[in-house]
Formats: structure tokens, sequence, C-alpha cells
């Protein structure tokens, strides 16, 4: 049950019918993994813990650095050189201590990671290269676990969602292949703090929805963000019966 401290603090989330406190509820029996504490994980895991979910688990191995504080808000100068996870762990621990968090400080290997996926209900893409959106979108097939999926560089972002629970859904496979290992970081590249900011809370959201069991996921579809000028296109993903992750012989 949620105890009268909750019931006032998700109080305004509560009266939206979509959610109610049965709603709330299965918010806080959720366990989420985010992988990225970054400029994508930063608002993500703001806005999971104020809403109300009741485990996160935190998976970072990176330390802050002060080029990281344009963009990834969980993080503050006095949080330059500690590790990520520890930073957000402080941050997240200040805005609700009602919730549990899990920290990852090393890199989730092959294993390790299977094991982190098969402990939560859903997981969030938060991270910057293709290799490991790669292994995070294999473990979720291979779990049975949806995935939440968010990228953006420069001025340009990109947001779905891959639920394998549903049978018509794609997977990050389907979509994007292999990828390359030549696409260019932020580091390389730049990108502009709010819309690592928009489409982090946009994946937030998906979450939500997924989680508290409301409104119409992104599976299927792909939201393309042009922060230039500030354009939203949708596009329609199917899932590719050869795909070597998620196909029949995979499956």
């Amino acid at each position: 049950m949620l105890n009268d401290q909750e019931l006032l603090r998700y109080s305004r989330q509560i009266l939206l019918q979509h959610i109610d406190i049965d709603g709330q509820l299965r918010l806080k029996e959720s366990r989420v993994l985010i992988v990225g504490l970054g400029g994508l994980g930063a608002p993500v895991a703001l806005y999971l813990a104020a809403a109300g979910v009741g485990e996160l688990h935190l998976a970072d191995f990176d330390t802050v650095d002060l080029t990281n504080l344009q963009r990834q808000i969980i993080h503050d100068t006095d949080s330059v050189g500690m590790t990520k996870v520890d930073s957000a762990i402080k941050r997240l621990t200040a805005i609700n201590p009602e919730i549990q968090l899990i920290a990852h400080r090393a890199a989730l290997d092959e294993d390790s990671l299977a094991a982190a996926v098969a402990r939560v209900d859903l997981v969030l893409d938060c991270s910057d290269n293709f290799s490991t959106r790669e292994a995070v979108n294999a473990a979720c097939v291979a779990a049975g676990k949806p995935l939440v999926s968010g990228a953006a560089i420069r001025l340009e972002g990109q947001l779905s969602v891959f639920d394998p629970r549903r049978p018509e859904s794609p997977c990050y496979h389907c979509l994007y292949g292999h990828g390359s290992e030549a696409e260019l970081t932020c580091s390389e590249a730049g990108v502009v703090g709010p819309l690592v900011g928009l489409v982090g809370s946009l994946q937030a959201l998906e979450a939500l929805k997924l989680l508290a069991g409301f409104g119409e996921p992104l599976v299927g579809r792909l939201l393309l963000i042009d922060a230039l000028g500030t354009r939203f296109r949708e596009l329609r993903v199917k899932r590719d019966p050869g795909c070597s992750v998620c196909g029949p012989k995979h499956a």
C-alpha cells in the first residue's frame, strides 16, 4: 500500500485517471534498469525517481567530468571526479528517499548484463555507443523485457520502444542492424543540452506508460526530433522476420 507521505508526494500524478492509486502502486512495485547516467540517463533517473518507481538500478562505469555538466543535469560541480553512479545516488536520494537504488559501478559484460536485465521489469538504454545498445537489446530480447531506447547528437534525437512481449514489435537490431562503430559521440560532434533533456524526458514518459499501464507506447514507431527546426516526425518500423537477434530462429 501507499503510506500517507507517498499519497501526498504523488498526489498530482494520482489525480490522473490514467494512473490513479492502482497505477501508482504498479510504479512502486516496479524495478527498472537505467544503462548510462549521462545526458539521457540524467532526466530519466530524475523523473522516474520523482514519479515513485520503486527500484532503480543505475549502471555506469564512468566518472563525472566538468564537460558533462552542460547537459548531464543530475550531476553538479561538487560531483566532478565522483563516479556517475554515486553522484546520481546522492541526487536521487535527496529527491525521493522512499525508493531503492541499486548501483552497478563496473562495466557490464555479457553475463552481468544478462543478470541485471533479468532482475528488472524494464530497461532504458541511455548509452552513447552502438556496441552497448546492441548488447542491451540482445539481453532484453533474451529475457523478454521491454526496452526504451533514446539517442541524441548535435541537434537531432531519436526515440523508440522495443517490446519483445508483443509479437509485432521489432527490436533495436531490426531497425539499426549492427550500426557503425565509426559513429560520432557527443565529445566529438557536440550536442545541445536541452535536446538530450527532451529525449530523456520522453524516455521516462514511455517507461511510466509501460509500467503503470496507460497510453500508447512507441512500439513499432520511431520518433525523430529536429531541434534546429523544432520539428517532430514519426516513422513506422516493422519487425524483420530474418533478424539475427529476434527472428524466429532466435526466439
